[in-house]
């Protein structure tokens, strides 16, 4: 029931109805990936700025998920990382401002993703929590590919709340 009502609230998106399809999609597939009862693991990090690029690492089983940022302004903001493993090799990760909004100025970021590959991934300007909803970057701000979901230079309109990915493993090994 504890699972029940969290994804419903994951699922309970307002807005145009193609919108409120896809929040229904991306609720589902996260949910189903949790209601596997697989390993899952949450931990807070700084986001700082002051223009250098950071690193932020977890690892879960065979796969690592690392989000490299480099941001201005303001002072430490606190972000959560969860990653969990399901059923049928899946990964997922997902990086956000706990608070919903970031007040800080990204110039570049970066979640990949070691030991599997990437079969969707998601950017937003904003995380749902408390007022807030999530809000999807546009689709020229950032890039997905088989190992990461990544900003797109020149294009990338420097605000970032959340990124998700999610993938399955790989079936050759990293030399």
């Amino acid at each position: 029931t504890t699972l029940f009502r969290s994804c419903s609230k994951m699922a309970a998106l307002g807005g145009p109805s193609w919108l409120v399809a896809h929040g229904l999609f991306v609720a589902l597939l996260v949910c189903s990936l949790r209601a596997q009862k697989q390993p899952e693991a949450t931990e807070n990090f700084d986001v700082k700025p002051g223009g250098q690029e950071h690193t932020y690492s977890r690892s879960l089983g065979d796969y690592t998920c690392t989000f490299t940022y480099a941001a201005q302004g303001g002072t430490n903001e606190q972000w959560q990382m969860t990653v969990s493993t399901g059923e049928d090799d899946h990964f997922s990760c997902s990086i956000w401002r706990p608070s919903g909004k970031s007040y800080l100025f990204f110039t570049q970021f970066k979640t990949e993703v070691k030991g599997a590959t990437v079969v969707f991934g998601e950017a937003y300007s904003q995380a749902a929590s408390g007022a807030y909803r999530d809000l999807l970057l546009k689709s020229e701000e950032y890039e997905v590919s088989e190992t990461a979901v990544t900003h797109k230079q020149g294009a990338f309109r420097s605000e970032l709340a959340k990124v998700i990915l999610v993938a399955v493993k790989s079936s050759h090994k990293e030399l």
